[in-house]
């Protein structure tokens, strides 16, 4: 087993047990702060697949935005931050048995994959993916539309959270 494979299997490790808290911690601030590791964890995978500019942009959009903008939304609502109600549903035991079928196949399929030891080929010398990340990013054809609209739902939890938060004399 390789370094890489090491370091893979000790972050995968750390992003899914830091996911698993994100769903099952009672307080909202813990809960965003886990989703921050989660999301860091996902930025050192895509470091470890040499998509450099995408653990960036992971970092930089995601922890630095979405996640701070949550945190910020909480803080801003002033309201009980720990979670008083029911933690189980009357059909939890359906949820956990979907979770373990699935988690029982995606075993089954990466246990018969015969090519999981195969390394990925180095990117050939001149291609340039951020330029056409950045072409796709902002043609019609192709991205523009999806970007703005996460644009404009941020921008909409923000005056949402606002809202939420204005006291009224």
């Amino acid at each position: 087993m390789t370094i890489a494979q090491i370091i893979f299997l000790v972050v995968a490790g750390a992003t899914l047990g830091s996911a698993f808290m994100v769903v099952t911690s009672r307080n909202l601030i813990h809960a965003a702060l886990w989703l921050v590791a989660t999301l860091f964890g996902v930025a050192v995978q895509y470091a470890l697949l040499n998509a450099g500019f995408l653990a960036v942009v992971q970092v930089v959009v995601y922890i630095g935005a979405i996640a701070i903008l949550f945190i910020f939304a909480v803080m801003l609502t002033r309201k009980e931050i720990r979670d008083q109600g029911p933690q189980l549903n009357s059909s939890w035991w359906l949820s956990a048995t979907l979770s373990v079928v699935t988690f029982g196949g995606l075993v089954g399929m990466l246990w018969g994959w015969k090519d999981m030891a195969h390394t990925v080929p180095d990117i050939p010398p001149g291609f340039d993916s951020i330029s056409a990340l950045g072409d796709a990013l902002v043609s019609p054809d192709a991205f523009v539309l999806p970007f703005e609209v996460a644009s404009i739902l941020l921008l909409a939890a923000l005056v949402g959270a606002v809202y939420v938060a204005f006291n009224r004399k």
